[in-house]
C-alpha cells in the first residue's frame, strides 16, 4: 500500500522533474527502452500528438495513490458474507463482481467521478511546469489560460470572469450531478 500511495506524497514539483528525465528525448529513461526495442526516439512533450497522453501519464501517476487507497477502503467495507452466499448458490467470480462488488462501489466511483472532473479542470502544475501549455497549446488548460490572462497579459478581468465561470460551471455540473444520482439511487 506504500508503493501505491508513495507518488501522491511526492511534491508535484519533484514528481515533474523526475518525469522530465523519464521523457528527455536524448537521454530520457523511456526513450532508452524504445531503442533497445528497435524504436524511434519520442519527442514526449514536444510533439503535439504525444503531449496530452504524455501528460495524462504523469497525472495518473499522481494520482492513484489516493485513488487506489479510497477504492480499496471501499473494498474492504464489502462483507465477506456476501461472497460466500453466492459462491453457496452457485456464481461465478463475474456474476459476484456485477452484483455484489459494482453496487457497493457505486457510491464511491459517483463521488470519485465529481471529483476527478473537477480536478481536471482545475489541472495547473504538471502541464504549467512540463511544457507550458505547448508544443502550441495542446496542453493548455482552464487555470493556465486564468493564470497566463491574469499574470502575463495582465488582464485581470477577464481572469476573474473566466474563474468565475469555471467555478458556476462546476457548481452546476456537481448540482445536476447529485440531483441524478439521488433520483437513480432512489433517495428523494
Amino acid at each position: 500500500r506504500v508503493v501505491y500511495f508513495l507518488p501522491t506524497v511526492v511534491p508535484a514539483a519533484i514528481g515533474v522533474i523526475i518525469w522530465r528525465f523519464i521523457y528527455d528525448p536524448d537521454g530520457g529513461i523511456l526513450n532508452e527502452v524504445l531503442a533497445q526495442f528497435g524504436i524511434a526516439r519520442q519527442l514526449w512533450l514536444q510533439d503535439a500528438s504525444l503531449a496530452k497522453p504524455s501528460l495524462v501519464a504523469v497525472m495518473t501517476w499522481s494520482g492513484f495513490g489516493t485513488t487506489a487507497l479510497i477504492y480499496l477502503a471501499s473494498l474492504q467495507d464489502v462483507s465477506t458474507d456476501l461472497y460466500e452466499a453466492a459462491e453457496l448458490d452457485g456464481a461465478s467470480p463475474l456474476h459476484r463482481i456485477r452484483h455484489i462488488t459494482l453496487p457497493h462501489l457505486y457510491p464511491v466511483m459517483s463521488m470519485m467521478f465529481v471529483l476527478q472532473i473537477i480536478a481536471v479542470v482545475q489541472v495547473f502544475t504538471e502541464p504549467f511546469l512540463l511544457t507550458n501549455g505547448g508544443p502550441g497549446r495542446e496542453t493548455l488548460t482552464p487555470a493556465m489560460h486564468i493564470y497566463n490572462r491574469a499574470f502575463i497579459r495582465l488582464d485581470m478581468g477577464y481572469a476573474s470572469a473566466w474563474s468565475v465561470t469555471m467555478i458556476v460551471i462546476l457548481l452546476v455540473f456537481s448540482i445536476v450531478y447529485r440531483v441524478v444520482n439521488a433520483r437513480l439511487s432512489g433517495d428523494d
